[in-house]
């Protein structure tokens, strides 16, 4: 029906609404933690892992892996539908975070660390290539091959305010808001958060008090991959997955980030709930305009707000 399809004014009736703002949440509740992610090492080292996608796939492939050796299963095709029960699911996801989060630490050491210091933006590409050289090790693992990974809960649709849900996709909202205050308690709480805290202010007066500041760099490097590898488990079981479905959730994180700004936190995380929920209304009226709209929503916050609508700091353009 080319651009005008009657159909979505059906869909903005009221009892529909609730439904969109639950898939919105749901949605940017991935958004907000890969975006978190991308600022965890802007703020520390002032530069980015444009590998992050890859990140995603490869945990929760990870997370495929682990499944498949708990319950002595030969093939992904073969996996039993409750291989995520039970601790499974739990360990699946630790597994996740700890492999992800040390390739992170190479990423830094063989990808961003060399270049430190040097003028341009080298670590642009040689993030990009670690990208596609773990996209390439990963196929040489797992194959080309799609995977289903089970999840830890029933599949039955949960019926809240009007809006249908499966538990899965509230495990990976509570999941994801527990990962996001358990951040903000250890970086305002905790001795480690106060130093990157300080490396993130400055690396040189932080040098200067007794900090780490290479190591704490490489720290955030490790939680950043491992957030990422995080959110590819919890997608897994909602998304089927794929060594190429990250790139898509990693470039609208990373524009939920820019609207709420790169050197905010917080405001990586409110960019991603925001571009959640948009990208969930736009959806109503037409499917293929989602990505127009993101896009457009980031020319109209950087054309008024070039940090951000959470950022403090000028950017520096890449």
């Amino acid at each position: 029906m080319g651009w005008f399809d009657p159909t979505w004014l059906t869909a903005l009736e009221p009892r529909a609404l609730p439904q969109q703002v639950v898939n919105g949440l749901l949605i940017g509740s991935i958004y907000a933690l890969i975006a978190l992610s991308f600022s965890i090492t802007f703020t520390t080292t002032r530069t980015l892992n444009f590998a992050q996608g890859e990140f995603v796939s490869f945990g929760a492939f990870v997370g495929v892996s682990v499944l498949l050796a708990l319950t002595g299963t030969a093939t992904i095709g073969a996996m039993p539908l409750d291989a995520g029960g039970g601790v499974n699911y739990p360990v699946a996801l630790l597994a996740a975070a700890v492999v992800s989060g040390v390739v992170g630490i190479l990423v830094f050491l063989l990808a961003v660390r060399p270049f430190a210091g040097k003028p341009g933006m080298s670590w642009v590409m040689s993030t990009i290539g670690f990208g596609i050289l773990l996209q390439s090790a990963g196929l040489a693992v797992w194959g080309p091959a799609t995977a289903k990974l089970p999840g830890p809960l029933a599949d039955d649709v949960i019926r809240i305010a009007g809006a249908g849900v499966r538990p899965q996709e509230l495990l990976v909202l509570a999941a994801t808001a527990l990962i996001l205050v358990g951040y903000e308690l250890a970086m305002n709480r905790s001795r480690l958060g106060k130093a990157t805290k300080a490396v993130a202010h400055s690396p040189e007066v932080a040098s200067l008090m007794g900090i780490n500041v290479p190591v704490v760099m490489m720290g955030a490097f490790a939680v950043s991959s491992a957030l990422a590898g995080l959110a590819g488990v919890l997608i897994a079981p909602i998304a089927t997955a794929s060594l190429y479905m990250g790139l898509a959730f990693a470039l609208k994180a990373f524009a939920g980030a820019i609207v709420g700004g790169l050197d905010s936190p917080r405001g990586c995380i409110y960019g991603g709930f925001i571009l959640g929920v948009i990208e969930s209304f736009v959806g109503l009226w037409h499917s293929q305009l989602r990505e127009i709209a993101v896009f457009l929503l980031i020319i109209l916050v950087l054309a008024v707000r070039p940090a951000g609508l959470f950022g403090a700091r000028s950017l520096v353009k890449v």
